[in-house]
């Protein structure tokens, strides 16, 4: 933390603002620097958690999902790239809409409404996992959908809404805390999910389509693991009352001296054509497009690989209840780190966009890697869970989360201080078209 600590207070140097943005290293120009507060830059984690809780939830949660489609072969087989679809397009559409909505626009009703509906969300889906279980495949896969629905919606309001509020306040550190915490997002659920797998006495499996196993969860362990999503949303809503009560004029009012910014009132925002925000973020916006739409074959592939340990003689961690969230756990693990790394200095490529979108160009090396392992249990040409779990799922965390943190923190360093907010919400929006786009392609995988 110590390490931390004094990385941050180095990034915290006078902000640096390119004069041509065709250059990667053109001569930087200085600009004045608010106050940095470790009490807000919690406040921004926590809201970086719940922004992904749901997304990394239903991820982890598949042998969950397994167990509920196991007498469905088409759900069974399908349920995956669909809800990854209905997720990413409902998320897209959403911050297309938002985007567009910049004059008088007040982010800070966006963020609440967004916790709001994930409360609610999150609380009927735990409720599902003990009231209705005699319901068909069918219904529940109508009810799940009508869940991601309304979870993704809230995603939408979410990121519209913390990436234009935090871009307001002129300080990277904030967006590298929303950035980790959406990292923290992903590895918190795995190990929800793995001990609530872990708590059950012992495991039992029913079968599956083409007479597989499919992993059998206690309802109980579900609803609390459920439940936490409930729990992240409230703590993340009474944080953010908190930071709107410290800040009751919004970060971008530029009466406040500490703020050191010369933005105006979101009554009078500027309003910047997307076009333009593309001009001057051309290269930040492809490489964020890019990093997350490649990012996005990887739930396809971790929820169909399994160990290369027989299921009936591995380990109760290798067995596929605990080993998908497993796997989950070490891209999220490596995502975290790449986008804590990013608070050093030295290590920062804010400066060289060309190279940024090269790297995530490069990242599309990962993929054929997955062939490799042991897709559906049918043999793997390289039989290591090792090589599967670091190799290919760490590093490939790792490269999103560095990428991804990287191109979201820059933004702000390559616009005019009163176009930060659009920027924010311009960059949220490229990095969704990512997913969306990613998303859609796993179909082909899948």
């Amino acid at each position: 933390m110590e390490r931390i600590r004094n990385a941050l207070k180095q990034r915290r140097s006078p902000a640096y603002e390119p004069l041509d943005d065709d250059s990667d290293s053109n001569e930087p120009r200085r600009a004045r620097k608010p106050r940095f507060s470790w009490l807000e830059y919690g406040i921004f984690l926590l809201l970086g958690v719940s922004m992904l809780w749901a997304w990394n939830m239903f991820l982890a949660a598949s042998p969950y999902f397994q167990h509920r489609f196991r007498s469905s072969h088409a759900l069974l087989s399908t349920f995956s790239p669909a809800l990854i679809s209905v997720s990413t397009v409902t998320n897209l559409v959403s911050m297309l809409l938002l985007t567009k909505l910049q004059k008088g626009a007040n982010y800070p009703n966006r963020i609440i409404l967004s916790l709001v509906l994930n409360i609610v969300s999150f609380t009927l889906l735990a409720l599902s996992t003990v009231l209705f279980r005699g319901v068909s495949p069918g219904a529940y896969f109508g009810f799940l959908m009508a869940i991601v629905f309304t979870a993704s919606l809230a995603t939408g309001f979410c990121q519209n809404g913390v990436f234009a509020y935090v871009a307001g306040f002129g300080m990277a550190e904030y967006t590298q805390a929303i950035m980790t915490g959406q990292a923290v997002a992903g590895v918190l659920p795995c190990i929800a999910q793995i001990v609530s797998v872990l708590s059950v006495s012992a495991p039992t499996y029913d079968d599956g389509r083409d007479g597989a196993t499919v992993p059998q969860e206690s309802g109980k362990s579900a609803f609390a693991y459920f439940l936490t999503a409930t729990a992240v949303s409230v703590a993340a809503l009474l944080a953010f009352m908190l930071l709107l009560r410290r800040h009751p004029d919004d970060a971008m009012d530029a009466s406040t001296p500490d703020r050191g910014a010369e933005a105006p009132e979101h009554a009078s925002r500027k309003v910047v054509g997307l076009w333009t925000l593309f001009k001057k973020l051309r290269y930040l916006s492809s490489a964020v497009f890019l990093t997350f739409a490649i990012t996005m074959f990887f739930p396809v592939f971790t929820q169909q690989i399994v160990s290369v340990r027989p299921a009936d003689t591995a380990p109760r961690i290798l067995q596929p209840a605990c080993f998908i969230p497993l796997a989950f756990l070490f891209w999220n693990t490596g995502d975290l780190l790449g986008r804590l790394i990013t608070a050093i200095p030295r290590l920062s490529l804010v400066l060289w966009p060309r190279t940024l979108l090269l790297m995530s160009v490069a990242r599309f090396v990962f993929i054929p890697l997955y062939l490799l392992c042991n897709i559906q249990g049918e043999g793997a040409a390289l039989a290591s869970d090792a090589f599967y779990l670091v190799v290919v799922q760490f590093l490939f965390g790792l490269s999103n989360g560095y990428l991804g943190s990287t191109c979201m923190m820059g933004a702000g360093e390559w616009v005019d201080v009163d176009e930060r907010e659009a920027a924010g919400g311009f960059m949220g929006l490229m990095l969704v078209g990512g997913l969306t786009v990613g998303s859609l392609l796993s179909f082909l995988v899948a």
